[in-house]
């Protein structure tokens, strides 16, 4: 009928009333309920009246339900609402959930929880409100997958680097978006910091010397990937005054950045409140390396920088990748023609 309990969904990415292009494993970090609809009236009708008798429990926090039609006709007047949207799909994405209708049930890391039949809605409603606070869904305490690795930039480091940026001022980046062949940055409410590239060649170097003998042993060590290749030797800060956020995402996932393996996160002082990682899918933690220390994550993995509330949070923000990566890159910029440059 179904996806089996257990296995990770496909991501995919779909029309809604209220964004053409919705990306599917945004929704991770809370309980999911999928329906898919069958082509009979009456099937249908009562499906759809099931999830409007349960709409209470879905508020995007601790869950979210999608409705996946495939009658575009269907879809005028609709409007996606808080915690529930309607979802086109011209029949690639039913075919690779399974052909027939059906309820489906997501744990907040996008794997399968529970299935019913269309005819069984009370099943999965009953399973979902007996079902735990989102972080605690595994049953045992989660930890992100992450590495702290304090002691990385000295004192004097960061002062320079937050001097560096303070002369600067910084301006504010987009996040990367596909469009069509290629990526393009695009500037939304997903994110407000203000960067700046290390240019100096003296702070470069003091800064790549940090990175080989004190980061990247310890990235073998925990994570066994070795890093050849440095992408970005950036600062930013996340300012209260702006508003400084970065809402969840993830950094891998377009054309131009899915060569990068690894995001890393070093704080050059800690004396703001908010700034902290959450990694959502893990539960509601939030991570915070000491100044001087990075926290290194998958890029694959989504997360989220919280919003500053008091101070400024400077931060040294690189991405990683090897060999392999550096053909990925090299393979996107042939085909797109142009040359190699780092995105923002």
């Amino acid at each position: 009928m179904s996806l089996p309990i257990g296995q990770p969904v496909p991501w995919f990415k779909a029309a809604t009333p209220s964004n053409p292009e919705f990306v599917f494993d945004s929704a991770a970090g809370r309980y999911v309920l999928m329906l898919f609809l069958p082509p009979e009236q009456e099937a249908r009708m009562a499906a759809l009246q099931a999830m409007a008798d349960h709409q209470h429990m879905f508020d995007d926090v601790r869950a979210s339900a999608f409705v996946m039609f495939r009658d575009r006709d269907m879809g005028k007047g609709l409007k996606d609402l808080r915690g529930l949207r309607w979802m086109y799909d011209s029949g690639r994405i039913v075919e690779r959930f399974g052909p027939e209708p059906h309820w489906l049930l997501l744990d907040p890391t996008l794997r399968v929880l529970a299935t019913a039949t269309i005819d069984r809605p009370q099943e999965i409603f009953a399973r979902l409100a007996a079902l735990p606070p989102p972080g605690e869904h595994a049953g045992v305490t989660l930890h992100a997958p992450v590495l702290i690795a304090p002691r990385i930039f000295e004192p004097e480091l960061c002062a320079a680097l937050i001097d560096l940026h303070r002369a600067d001022g910084g301006k504010f980046t987009g996040v990367m978006r596909d469009a069509g062949d290629r990526t393009v940055a695009v500037m939304d409410e997903l994110k407000a910091r203000r960067d700046i590239l290390v240019e100096p060649p003296e702070l470069q170097a003091a800064i790549r010397e940090r990175l080989d003998r004190r980061l990247f042993p310890l990235i073998k060590l925990a994570l066994g990937f070795s890093v050849t290749e440095t992408e970005r030797l950036l600062v930013s800060c996340y300012a209260a005054e702006d508003g400084g956020v970065f809402h969840p995402h993830r950094d891998s996932t377009t054309q131009a950045t899915a060569h990068r393996r690894f995001a890393c996160s070093l704080n050059l002082n800690d004396d703001f409140e908010g700034g902290d990682l959450r990694f959502a899918e893990y539960g509601s933690a939030t991570y915070r390396p000491p100044t001087g220390g990075a926290i290194v994550f998958s890029c694959s993995l989504m997360h989220e920088a919280t919003k500053v509330t008091v101070g400024q949070r400077y931060a040294f923000l690189p991405f990683f990748y090897d060999e392999t990566g550096a053909a990925v890159l090299a393979a996107y910029n042939a085909r797109v023609g142009q040359a190699e440059r780092a995105p923002p």
